[in-house]
């Protein structure tokens, strides 16, 4: 990445809507709130966010250095994966969940699907030393890490020496996962009334139809509440995944499950925590008529949906208005060279 030029971020911020800039390297966009995360206790660098890059998509992470970060959350996909439903680890074996999106992370209030992570910080460190996923321990990683000349280098570059710890490294790496942020979809530009952008028929239908029957769990404008609910799903009969309920052991979270963004939908298939649904019309069949009543049903799902064939097709125009193309084709996102 180049360096950026004070006055030029100033001007671009402008350009392309982003309403305050945080920290050198992190800007606002017009309309979103504040981040959760709290810069001044990790300042973003280039040369950290490149490292964090490097880590990213570097297989060394996993113990038979066979699987990277982006093994399962691709840059085309919105940081996710759609060859199976849920994610693969070393060994080909199977976890129970399907990787979630790396969207406007510096807003999350928590990690994973059921919020078991509570700081992007040591977010890393799950799928590392999960068995299922990379199966190492993060002091492998950072042995590794210092026989290597190349990441002697990096880290060099971006803490003054050569050492190599794992605090450096999980930090490292969420500095890359903060730069993921995606505004500039055809939903933002419409809204910031951007020259050449309106939405047609369908898409206006569907989100006066979206903000009417989903917009209070998946709320603008990163289109998540952030909060953990029971969205009616029958229970899964193979994995047998409770959710948040194995995380706080409470009853009242049983089957709740983090509200995900629908930034990027469009590509982020298959869907739900289990990835078992293949498009989002099937998406949409389960909310209008095959939603399992529980003792700890989202109460915003108690009253049946009722939407036409007509209503659902123009729901999904607006969610294809949430397809960032900047974002999934952004350079400073992808492999590095």
């Amino acid at each position: 990445m180049k360096k950026h030029c004070p006055l030029l971020v100033i001007v671009l911020c402008v350009l392309y809507g982003f309403k305050d800039q945080i920290d050198p390297l992190f800007t606002v966009p017009q309309n979103f709130p504040k981040p959760v995360y709290d810069f001044k206790k990790n300042p973003l660098s280039e040369e950290k966010i490149t490292l964090g890059r490097s880590l990213f998509y570097d297989p060394l992470l996993s113990r038979d250095e066979t699987i990277s970060c982006a093994s399962c959350h691709l840059q085309n996909t919105a940081f996710t994966h759609i060859d199976h439903a849920t994610s693969h680890g070393i060994d080909g074996r199977i976890s129970n969940r399907n990787s979630p999106v790396l969207i406007n992370l510096a807003w999350n209030k928590s990690f994973m699907w059921d919020g078991s992570v509570h700081h992007i910080d040591a977010q890393a460190l799950a799928p590392i030393e999960n068995p299922l996923e990379m199966d190492e321990k993060l002091s492998n990683v950072v042995n590794k890490l210092n026989k290597s000349k190349f990441y002697k280098k990096l880290f060099y570059k971006a803490y003054g020496d050569s050492l190599a710890t794992g605090e450096r490294t999980l930090k490292s790496i969420s500095q890359f996962l903060l730069t993921l942020v995606s505004s500039n979809s055809k939903y933002d530009k419409v809204l910031r009334k951007e020259k050449g952008f309106e939405f047609n028929e369908y898409e206006q239908k569907g989100y006066k139809l979206f903000k009417a029957n989903c917009a209070v769990c998946h709320t603008e404008p990163l289109f998540t509440n952030r909060n953990f609910e029971n969205n009616g799903l029958q229970p899964d009969q193979y994995f047998k995944d409770g959710g948040r309920i194995k995380i706080t052991k409470n009853k009242k979270d049983s089957l709740k499950f983090k509200v995900p963004t629908l930034r990027n939908i469009e590509l982020s298939y298959p869907y739900m925590h289990d990835g078992r649904f293949k498009n989002l019309q099937m998406v949409l069949f389960h909310y209008t008529e095959n939603i399992h009543k529980s003792s700890t049903l989202s109460p915003h799902l108690k009253k049946k949906i009722n939407l036409s064939e007509q209503d659902k097709n123009n729901i999904i125009a607006f969610l294809k208005t949430l397809t960032d193309e900047e974002f999934t084709n952004n350079l400073n996102f992808s492999y590095p060279k």
